[in-house]
């Protein structure tokens, strides 16, 4: 996954300027992402790509910065989450960041029901709070 998120990187800066540099201010930036997929109103299978790359990139945030580890999802998780894959935080906690940044799609990461991916990783139990 850490090969996937700094492809995605790769490709979005690109084009665009955004400062995507596995930081933890830098969620913010995609929680801006997030929002301008959501009011662009595309279908979720048109922008699958995207979500996948933003989901590895939340991940490898965590990894980088909070300590956790890449995982593959045993069958009750997968079943659980809907994912494959996911992170292990060093007190054992497991997350899924491909279905977080689809839940903060669905219900709206900064103004809507879902916290916002910078304030998730404030907020996240479990967490390193120095790693760099």
């Amino acid at each position: 996954m850490r090969g996937r998120a700094q492809g995605f990187v790769s490709r979005v800066t690109a084009r665009n300027r955004l400062p995507l540099d596995f930081s933890v201010a830098s969620l913010r930036i995609v929680d801006f992402l997030i929002d301008g997929l959501r009011k662009g109103g595309r279908p979720r299978a048109e922008i699958a790509g995207t979500l996948f790359g933003l989901g590895a990139y939340v991940g490898e945030v965590l990894v980088r910065r909070a300590g956790a580890v890449w995982v593959d999802f045993d069958q009750d998780q997968r079943q659980l989450f809907g994912q494959s894959v996911g992170v292990r935080m060093p007190d054992g906690r497991v997350w899924n960041p491909l279905g977080k940044v689809v839940n903060c799609l669905e219900r709206g990461g900064t103004n809507g029901s879902e916290v916002s991916l910078q304030n998730f990783y404030l907020t996240l139990p479990g967490r390193l709070r120095h790693v760099a």
